[in-house]
């Protein structure tokens, strides 16, 4: 075969070039309906509701993965064989993502099931006589096998696999999709948070010798990248993927599917929307929810019902979701599910009261006690307390290892005074969303002023 290159203009990466050989083994997974379907499910959810530009999908996110892990693994000197494996399953890491990404898992009891638990299914649909022999005719000197693919879908679900420096280019602190949606994010969403020096990250990445065995880690001439690329996850992540009022429109958007699954079985006026593809699956949704919770066996119950809707599932996306929206304003209904879609429609936002996490238990009690206290003034969903953890950097768990001038292995928080202070570092954010047309009420107003005023006052207390 000629080795030309196969070129897909990017506007994170630049051009992004494959060689025939590389476009070869990613091509057949990347035309088949369960990749493409990715085209049609956004990267951050109700991201472009705040920043209009986050319009871009799961598919330009996994092609960027793909193009990441073929240079990493250029870089470090893998087989051809082992770069065909890392560049399939950063290709399909994502595809067992659901409508709006990762909001459309909080309508599970518990957030029991994730998007990683549809992904088994996913590869199966691969895993066939058929594909095989189309894939093999396309690349007569790379074969897939099932051993071989068994071993990118060991890599994709996190499981152990011989050469532990694959798996690391593919899901660790330093993998493809990391490297990928800081920058495309950040592009997208119209801000600088999420830059770093990615081609100087690159040039640092070595094999170094682990207890493990074989790892991916860096020289230590980047650890100033490392350091950069960090704190860009710590500011995209407390500024673009937390942002309150995009995380207030999530929560919003997962009341209405949960308030209306709990309905759409019996409530009259939802006859229409009961018989669609995602109707189906909310009532299934809702039946699971109502078993898994008084269940002793989980597992099997979780197992069934992944089995049973995964047909209904794979052919979900944000459309479906959109036109539901569109259909519950057209709906002559006083239920939450009608409310909150005007709503969404019309993007008329909460009002966002920001809160201390240190106070939280008071928080909850205040905000429980005048929830009960006026139910009949005021729905639940009007009134919601949000809280999100996160770390930006995993120390203890999966480590940055640095190879130093000397040939010694050492973790990047001996190297680093800011990433020692970041490691391990669990950081909150609470807030209270208000409905908009509640926002002028007196006694709302007066909870609100009363939660704020404690803020202030730990605030001023903690800098004393």
């Amino acid at each position: 075969m000629n080795n030309f290159f196969h070129v897909i203009k990017d506007p994170v990466h630049g051009t992004m070039q494959f060689t025939s050989t590389e476009d070869a083994w990613v091509k057949p997974f990347i035309d088949s309906g369960n990749f493409q379907r990715l085209r049609h499910i956004k990267q951050l959810g109700m991201g472009d509701f705040i920043f209009p530009g986050a319009v871009h999908t799961r598919f330009n996110h996994c092609l960027g993965c793909s193009y990441v892990a073929s240079q990493i693994a250029h870089k470090v000197g893998l087989a051809d064989e082992e770069r065909q494996l890392v560049m399939i399953a950063s290709l399909l890491h994502d595809v067992g993502h659901g409508p709006f990404s990762h909001a459309f898992e909080g309508i599970f009891y518990d957030k029991l099931i994730q998007h990683e638990d549809w992904t088994p299914h996913f590869l199966r649909d691969y895993n066939t006589n058929d594909f095989f022999q189309h894939y093999n005719r396309i690349n007569p000197r790379h074969h897939l096998t099932e051993d071989k693919f068994r071993v990118i879908a060991e890599m994709i679900m996190h499981k152990p696999v011989t050469k532990s420096v694959l798996a690391d280019i593919v899901s660790s602190q330093l993998d493809s999709d990391r490297l990928d949606y800081l920058l495309r994010d950040s592009h997208f969403c119209g801000v600088k948070y999420g830059e770093f020096d990615f081609h100087w990250m690159l040039h640092c990445m070595t094999i170094v010798e682990s207890k493990e065995g074989e790892r991916l880690g860096i020289t230590d001439k980047g650890i100033g990248a490392i350091e950069h690329y960090l704190m860009a996850r710590r500011l995209m992540t407390r500024n673009i993927y937390h942002s309150r009022k995009k995380l207030a429109l999530e929560t919003l958007l997962v009341y209405l599917l949960s308030n209306l699954a709990s309905h759409l079985e019996y409530h009259q006026a939802y006859g229409d929307i009961r018989h669609t593809r995602l109707g189906k699956f909310l009532i299934a949704a809702n039946r699971f929810n109502q078993q898994i919770e008084q269940s002793n066996d989980k597992s099997v119950l979780k197992q069934a019902f992944l089995d049973e809707q995964y047909k209904t599932y794979k052919e979900l996306c944000d459309y479906d979701v959109f036109s539901l929206i569109k259909q519950l304003t057209e709906v002559n209904d006083a239920t939450a599910a009608c409310e909150i879609a005007k709503r969404l429609h019309e993007r008329r936002m909460p009002k966002i009261v920001r809160l201390n996490y240190a106070d939280l238990p008071s928080i909850e009690m205040e905000i429980q006690t005048f929830k009960s206290k006026h139910q009949a003034l005021f729905q639940d969903w009007q009134i919601l307390l949000i809280q999100t953890p996160h770390r930006s950097y995993s120390g203890e768990e999966d480590p940055i290892l640095v190879l130093n001038e000397q040939g010694e292995v050492h973790t990047i928080s001996d190297f680093s005074f800011t990433i020692n202070a970041l490691t391990d570092r669990l950081e909150h954010i609470l807030f209270l969303a208000v409905d908009d047309s509640i926002c002028d009420h007196a006694l709302v107003n007066a909870l609100m002023k009363k939660l704020q005023m404690n803020e202030r006052e730990l605030m001023i207390g903690e800098n004393k």
